[in-house]
């Protein structure tokens, strides 16, 4: 994982699925090459980094379990 103070400026969000209350969510942000990761209740832990094709990846393995 890698500290946040490392990318200034990049906007984080989460699913509108997560609910107002907050609970066990991950964060998004999209860079120029590249897409964060991280959790939202402790983003001062750091965040995961992937490329584009590992996003991807990601995301496809997510839908198929």
């Amino acid at each position: 994982m890698t500290n946040e103070r490392e990318l200034p400026g990049l906007r984080w969000w989460k699913s509108s699925y997560s609910g107002s209350k907050g609970g066990d969510c991950v964060e998004v942000a999209e860079g120029t090459c590249h897409m964060y990761l991280r959790d939202s209740k402790y983003p001062e832990l750091g965040h995961f980094t992937f490329g584009t094709g590992e996003w991807c990846a990601f995301l496809v393995a997510s839908e198929h379990g």
